[in-house]
């Protein structure tokens, strides 16, 4: 089943910190300090309304341990499955009022990345029979940017850097700073301290940028915003002179359009949609004795 890194764990923690701080305040839920008696208990399910991909059980079950350590929550279909209308995810008990502090709180992290994950393999499916995998990017959530990720997982997706810190990719904005020059921005990314042993990433827009980076050897190629004829070309020139540099395709890519980059034979496609405009996933928690 897959579940937290640690590292996974403990943002999720620090976002569930403040969750709960804004939902409970310093008064606690006073809706059902007021109406539910103290010792009644129950059970309760999370289903989901409408079909798609599940993540955020690890998420959801931190929750509930923050909340009340006497909820006793249980996953029924682990992360990364498909699931349809109707069909329980997990289940909690205990305190009634316990579950009712936990409800919203924990609904909201299983949607959201329950989206993320759902959304992620729509596009995995969408270039089935191709050898292109799909990527996340950093246009994530500020602070969930590790659990989303976590989500694009569950989906089928892959991960690219998590941040600034553990890649290189060097952008249009970091060329334009130094006068386009890709050989140059290249060869000072790999020889900074630091850096040996990490990937060397360049984006470019022409076919004449492509050339330098092939001829210089970067490791990964991002072709931004080319189009489907153009991306043949690349890919193409790659296997003519440089067939062990990667490329990526990026910009423009949507549902519609990734199923034709992937067959121009790119290695990878990375589509910051999968994070920044996922639906949630309609799940509820529903109420059983």
């Amino acid at each position: 089943m897959p579940s937290f890194t640690p590292d996974e764990a403990a943002a999720c923690r620090r976002l569930i910190d403040l969750a709960l701080a804004e939902d409970l305040g310093t008064t606690g839920d006073r809706t059902s300090l007021a109406t539910i008696p103290a010792a009644t208990t129950c059970g309760a399910a999370f289903v989901a309304r409408s079909p798609g991909v599940v993540a955020g059980i690890p998420a959801a079950e931190l929750v509930c341990a923050a909340v009340d350590p006497a909820l006793r929550f249980e996953a029924v279909v682990p992360d990364g499955s498909p699931v349809t209308r109707g069909i329980v995810i997990a289940t909690v008990d205990g305190p009634l009022r316990s579950v009712l502090a936990a409800e919203r709180t924990a609904l909201n992290f299983l949607q959201r990345l329950s989206g993320v994950a759902s959304l992620t393999q729509k596009f995995v499916a969408a270039v089935a029979g191709s050898s292109a995998k799909i990527l996340d990017t950093r246009k994530t959530t500020p602070g969930w940017r590790l659990i989303e990720k976590y989500a694009v997982r569950c989906g089928g997706g892959h991960n690219h850097r998590i941040g600034l810190y553990d890649g290189i990719l060097i952008k249009d904005n970091h060329l334009a700073g130094i006068g386009g020059d890709v050989r140059r921005a290249v060869e000072a990314a790999r020889s900074h301290p630091g850096n040996a042993g990490l990937p060397v990433e360049v984006e470019v827009d022409t076919l004449a940028q492509l050339e330098v980076a092939l001829a210089v050897r970067a490791d990964i190629v991002l072709l931004d915003n080319m189009t489907p004829d153009q991306l043949r070309t690349a890919v193409a020139r790659r296997n003519a002179v440089a067939p062990g540099v990667l490329l990526e395709a990026s910009g423009g890519v949507n549902l519609v359009t990734v199923g034709d980059i992937a067959r121009t034979g790119v290695d990878r496609v990375s589509v910051g949609a999968l994070t920044h405009s996922a639906p949630a996933l309609d799940i509820g928690l529903d109420y059983l004795a």
